[in-house]
């Protein structure tokens, strides 16, 4: 097969797998109102929840540093059954314990599979394109934010109610198929890596100069996005049917067509990665996303509000291509995974365990529009570490950056 047929059907496949990345992070973000209501939940009991269910991030970095030694394919193929299964086990939950311990697990495998979807689009596509296709792959998140969107109030009212989503989840079995056949070992793993003593590399090595000090930038910038935009989406719904009086159908409305519009601004961010550089479309997104978080909680119209949430959505999906893209590049091809691994799950994604349960009880004593608008100081300051820190990398071969 050649390279280009190749790359298309590699670019496909890993587009479908970012798709239902966002779809089920969307999937709870829909949701939880439902879940609360069925399972008597407070605020600050759905904070410690979606806590709860983050952690599943951070332990996912065992199977990304693992990919390091047992190659990207099999990992990659294995992390999407777990991911099915797991959800399948949430549409049997009857509980907030089984709930969350289904979800956790889920979430396991999930994000470990957006990791190496993203490791291998960094490896196998060429430089010159290689912002646009991580950008672009990991914009279809929002095309499965946009269906969750969708079908979430058609759904919910069927006699499986919220559950039907998680049983529409299983779907990524299929995919198995296709990496089974079609996806092999990424270029430079098999070339760099591949039959190496990369077993006995000690758990600490990315701690040791001259990675250490990128990886914990990097860290840090996670922290700090994640600090919004967790709870920016996820917790929306919650304070437009509690504080604005919108009932599920406008809410259901509202967020399709923000993420409808706001997909655009994802995709256009991905190819200003290759023409601004990671730096000026960072400028853009995270404006975005300060301004689209601000508008959405706090604007004063339903206008504004739509708007604002249309900002919000393209520049939450987008900030993660900004981040990927220095998360894969900087790192040589045996410290790749394992780089990502530290900075976005071990670190970066504590701020999800954290930050929703602090978000639910301050909501519980100042409501959800003070207590998430609170957050949009955090991009703020990722924004201006990423000026006074990272490199442009635009254009230039990952053995080049490394």
């Amino acid at each position: 097969m050649s390279d280009d047929r190749y790359h298309r059907r590699l670019f496909l496949f890993l587009g479908v797998a970012s798709f239902f990345e966002g779809f089920d992070t969307f999937a709870l973000t829909q949701l939880l109102p439902a879940i609360r209501a069925e399972m008597g939940l407070s605020p600050s009991d759905a904070g410690w929840l979606v806590g709860a269910i983050c952690a599943g991030s951070i332990l996912s970095y065992g199977l990304v540093r693992y990919a390091d030694r047992a190659g990207r394919r099999g990992v990659l193929a294995f992390t999407i059954l777990g991911y099915a299964v797991c959800t399948a086990l949430t549409a049997l939950a009857r509980g907030p314990f089984t709930f969350g311990a289904a979800q956790i697990a889920a979430r396991f495998f999930l994000i470990a599979e957006w990791a190496l979807s993203l490791v291998v689009a960094a490896e196998e596509f060429p430089a010159d394109r290689r912002g646009l296709y991580i950008g672009v792959i990991n914009a279809l998140t929002g095309v499965g934010a946009i269906v969750c969107a969708g079908i979430t109030p058609a759904v919910i009212s069927s006699p499986l109610g919220w559950r039907g989503i998680y049983v529409l989840g299983t779907a990524p079995l299929f995919l198995l198929a296709v990496a089974r056949r079609s996806l092999r070992e990424t270029r430079r793993f098999t070339e760099q890596v591949e039959g190496t003593s990369l077993a006995k590399r000690p758990f600490t090595q990315i701690l040791s100069p001259p990675h250490r000090n990128r990886m914990l930038l990097l860290a840090v910038i996670w922290m700090l996005t994640y600090a919004c935009t967790t709870n920016a989406i996820m917790f929306w719904k919650e304070h437009a049917m509690g504080e604005r009086g919108f009932t599920e159908g406008r809410v259901g409305l509202y967020i399709s067509i923000a993420a409808i519009a706001g997909l655009p601004l994802a995709f256009i961010s991905a190819k200003l990665l290759d023409t601004l550089g990671r730096r000026g479309a960072a400028v853009l997104i995270y404006l975005s996303v300060v301004a689209g978080t601000a508008g959405c909680y706090l604007g004063s119209s339903s206008a504004v509000v739509l708007i604002s949430l249309v900002f919000a959505m393209g520049g939450i999906t987008a900030t993660a291509s900004v981040l990927a893209a220095y998360n894969t590049e900087l790192f040589p091809t045996e410290l790749r995974s394992d780089a990502f691994g530290w900075s976005n799950h071990l670190f970066g994604r504590t701020a999800q365990c954290v930050t929703p349960v602090l978000v639910g009880y301050a909501a519980e004593s100042v409501g959800w529009a003070k207590a998430v608008s609170s957050t949009v100081v955090f991009p703020a300051l990722a924004l201006a570490l990423i000026l006074l820190t990272m490199p442009e990398t635009r254009g230039r071969e990952l053995e080049d950056i490394a």
